[in-house]
């Protein structure tokens, strides 16, 4: 069952919600109410000319544990060429505008990272919860990806290819990075071949939760 959300930042539970997560509409982008959600696992996901906003919160959550994920021979040769390099928060702005608009996505029906989404997450960026990976090719901004860090989980938000394999580089190395903090995971948001691939696998709401605190 849908509910609509006023100006007051409040959330319903998200256990009452449909089969796919969704559970609320409305309400704004507010920086407290975005904190708000993804502290409790919810997130936003909506197609930006259209309204009103839609809220998601799967009950059961598509995750890459750091340690785990699959990393494939050609992957390991591609790395081991030390043809890219990386950086982390190095360029938020750089990556999230790659993010809407590579491959004409932003001219797509359904697009969702418009421009008042980049303003609240760069804003949440600046405020230290949304981080970005970048992949560089001879100094070149050539993938990334950008999420929210929140307690032990870092949660995926959108990620981009300019050459081939550029985003699941920005994946390994998140992994990476996040292995040398310990015990984290990566909420993927929604299963893909390429994610279910790199080891992405399912558990359920409540032990996702004991990520976020």
């Amino acid at each position: 069952m849908l509910v609509e959300l006023d100006n007051e930042i409040w959330f319903p539970d998200p256990r009452n919600g449909d089969s796919d997560g969704c559970f609320a509409f409305g309400g704004d982008l507010s920086t407290d109410r975005l904190i708000l959600a993804y502290s409790h696992g919810i997130f936003p996901w909506f197609a930006f000319r259209n309204s009103p906003i839609l809220w998601f919160c799967p009950m059961e959550r598509f995750v890459i544990f750091p340690d785990k994920i699959h990393i494939s021979h050609s992957m390991r040769t591609i790395l081991n060429r030390d043809e890219f390099t990386f950086s982390i928060n190095a360029d938020f702005e750089g990556v999230i505008h790659n993010c809407s608009t590579c491959n004409n996505r932003i001219d797509e029906e359904g697009a969702w990272l418009g421009e008042r989404m980049i303003k609240q997450y760069t804003l949440l960026h600046k405020l230290g919860y949304a981080s970005s990976i970048e992949v560089y090719r001879d100094e070149q901004l050539v993938g990334g990806l950008y999420g929210i860090t929140m307690g032990r989980c870092f949660i995926g938000e959108s990620m981009f290819s300019l050459v081939p394999n550029g985003s699941k580089l920005a994946l390994i190395f998140l992994a990476h990075w996040l292995q040398s903090i310990g015990n984290c995971i990566i909420d993927c948001q929604i299963e893909t071949p390429h994610l279910r691939s790199m080891g992405g696998t399912y558990i359920s709401y409540d032990e996702y939760l004991t990520y976020l605190e």
